[in-house]
């Protein structure tokens, strides 16, 4: 006949099943890891695509193809994120519009929100040097502050998102290609990448 467990252990057991059952009921796990992977590389296509950032000087055609580009890839970007998205909380049985879900959403969104008006401010401005810069920064604001309900790999990435926003401001507007391909297409890659192998696709 089997020792029975000590008390002690079944107590520490029941702790640590309650600990990560709390966890789990206030983060929002159902981030997509490989879905991100597709989107970080749908941004690589599109970087080679559009190709460098147009200059103050550059004609109006370039431009709005080198925006055209952009607003493009940050469509499929988002149906490819959002299908991901749906799937996965649909198979974790993790509702997207109540709990940490919704509050994930309600933080995500307003930074992007902001972003689009911005982009429209510095179109009309002629100023397309700084919106590298302003969506790496606000995307990762975005991502940074939905990730406070989400798993910690997620406000990592935001991070690194603004860092590089941060260098596409200060830096020369040459280099505005360079970042924008490293963050929407290496960061999206390097962290669906952890996130699909650490929490479950």
């Amino acid at each position: 006949m089997a020792s029975p467990q000590p008390l002690h252990d079944r107590a520490l057991e029941n702790l640590r099943f309650i600990r990560d059952t709390m966890e789990r009921a206030g983060s929002f796990t159902s981030v997509p890891g490989w879905g991100m992977v597709a989107v970080g590389l749908s941004a690589l296509a599109a970087a080679t695509v559009a190709g460098p950032v147009p200059t103050a000087g550059a004609d109006g055609g370039s431009a709005m193809r080198w925006l055209g580009v952009w607003l493009i890839e940050a469509a499929i970007a988002l149906a490819l994120g959002g299908a991901t998205l749906a799937r996965k909380a649909r198979l974790a049985n993790d509702p997207l519009l109540s709990g940490p879900g919704r509050r994930f959403a309600m933080s995500f969104l307003p930074p992007l929100v902001a972003g689009g008006l911005l982009t429209i401010a510095l179109y009309r401005a002629q100023q397309f040097g700084l919106l590298p810069g302003t969506w790496l920064l606000l995307y990762g604001v975005g991502i940074a502050t939905a990730g406070a309900f989400s798993v910690r790999v997620v406000p990592l990435m935001g991070l690194g998102f603004m860092g590089l926003g941060a260098a596409a401001i200060i830096a020369p507007v040459g280099w505005g290609h360079a970042l924008m391909g490293a963050a929407f297409g290496g960061l999206h890659i390097l962290f669906g990448t952890i996130i699909a192998r650490r929490h479950g696709g």
